[in-house]
């Protein structure tokens, strides 16, 4: 652990990874007073996991605050797959073996502020709030019609994070953010909701501008509203590169 760590001299750093993200996506929407039922848009219409794209840019007006930008596009499509099982959507009955479209897009872009309250030579622990806004769009394409769901909301997190070096050049973070619609509140507006994302990598520095990252992350996101719900949840590992100004 000779000389100071590398990667905390900048004022804007940019990260792209790419991040091998398990899904697991149900979704429920009612109509006219027809009940719906979970739907598993994997089992059930045929989605497939795909390597996802995550932008960040990192601005550092001083050492110890942090504004943080996030877009994170989730698009999956399928084309004309056959319903494992009957189930009822929107108000629509889908039978077994009807072909069926499907498009969904649970995009999401984020803007932060962290503090880091403890500061070392070698990392620091901080805090912050996020605001995040998710887009929720599912909409089945079929011979009885088509059938779209679509919900936006910014939603409000807590967030804490940590970095250490274990060398000069190599770094760990870790950052939990998280948010749930008090009870209280829920009851107010018909809905409730929750949000829980968990970030754990290693930076490698090649020098003070550079370096490539390797990391794990576990997204959930539950929601329920008057006519719909959803519990969605992207896991896996991710890879990428960062550069620092």
């Amino acid at each position: 652990m000779q000389g100071p760590a590398i990667g905390e001299d900048y004022h804007i750093e940019a990260s792209l990874n790419w991040w091998n993200a398990e899904p697991s996506l149900i979704v429920n929407s009612e109509s006219l007073g027809i009940i719906g039922t979970d739907v598993n848009l994997i089992t059930d219409l045929g989605i497939e996991k795909k390597r996802l794209r995550v932008f960040d840019l990192i601005l550092k007006p001083g050492r110890k605050h942090r504004l943080s930008f996030q877009h994170l596009p989730i698009t999956y499509t399928t084309d004309a797959f056959p319903v494992q099982r009957e189930f009822v959507f929107n108000g629509q009955l889908y039978r077994l073996g009807l072909p069926v479209t499907t498009s969904v897009d649970f995009t999401t872009l984020s803007f932060g502020y962290e503090y880091d309250f403890l500061y070392f030579r070698r990392g620091f622990v901080g805090a912050g709030i996020n605001l995040k806004y998710t887009n929720i769009e599912v909409d089945l394409q079929s011979p009885i019609g088509a059938e779209f769901v679509a919900i936006q909301a910014p939603i409000p997190a807590v967030n804490f994070a940590g970095r250490g070096y274990v060398t000069p050049n190599l770094a760990i973070d870790a950052k939990l953010s998280f948010f749930r619609i008090p009870d209280g509140l829920a009851e107010q507006i018909e809905g409730d909701g929750s949000y829980t994302d968990f970030d754990l990598h290693g930076t490698y520095n090649i020098n003070r501008y550079v370096g490539a990252q390797l990391g794990w992350r576990k997204t959930t996101i539950f929601f329920t509203s008057d006519l719909d719900s959803g519990d969605l949840q992207f896991k896996g590992l991710y890879f990428g590169g960062v550069v620092r100004y």
